[in-house]
């Protein structure tokens, strides 16, 4: 049995080929039922947005990406509403879906997703540890919404939740 270890570098490129092929997926599914899609972000902080417009032709289905770090700013963009980020925190299901409802709002787009969570390598608590991250998508009128716990330090969280991300919508959008 021979075994073959890749740089990380090949890893990467394998990655980046995977997340390459999600996103035609996406563009063609949005491209087919003449959809636009919005992003709004917080602990990714446009990486999403930067991935889908990262694919040439992205204009015909990508509409706009909020990022949306501080709660002031998803108070300001998305019209969450500051007690609801009181009462939940901004690492929440309430706060993900209202994101993902409230980048609808405010775009021309028919379809959001919208990423809120803790990439650390500080901000953690035992309720929201580092590598907590609550997702949301609008599609189809419905919206979903799921919590994912990734390892890793902050570059290996922000990347496997803009994979998640994307991976989730193709499913929604294929389902």
């Amino acid at each position: 049995m021979t075994t073959v270890s890749l740089s990380k570098k090949e890893l990467l490129a394998l990655d980046h080929q995977a997340l390459e092929a999600n996103l035609i997926q996406i563009s063609l599914e949005l491209l087919r039922h003449k959809h636009r899609l919005v992003t709004a972000e917080s602990c990714t902080g446009g990486m999403v947005a930067a991935a889908c417009t990262d694919l040439a032709g992205a204009s015909d289905w990508f509409d706009r990406g909020f990022v949306t770090y501080s709660d002031v700013a998803k108070t300001d963009m998305l019209s969450v509403p500051a007690a609801l980020i009181a009462q939940h925190g901004a690492v929440s299901e309430a706060v993900a879906r209202a994101m993902a409802d409230g980048a609808l709002n405010h775009s021309a787009a028919h379809v959001s997703l919208a990423v809120t969570g803790v990439a650390g390598p500080g901000g953690g608590s035992d309720a929201k540890p580092v590598g907590t991250v609550w997702f949301a998508w609008c599609v189809a009128g419905e919206t979903h919404s799921e919590m994912q716990h990734f390892a890793g330090d902050r570059t290996a969280i922000r990347a496997s939740a803009v994979r998640y991300a994307l991976q989730r919508l193709l499913g929604f959008l294929v389902g």
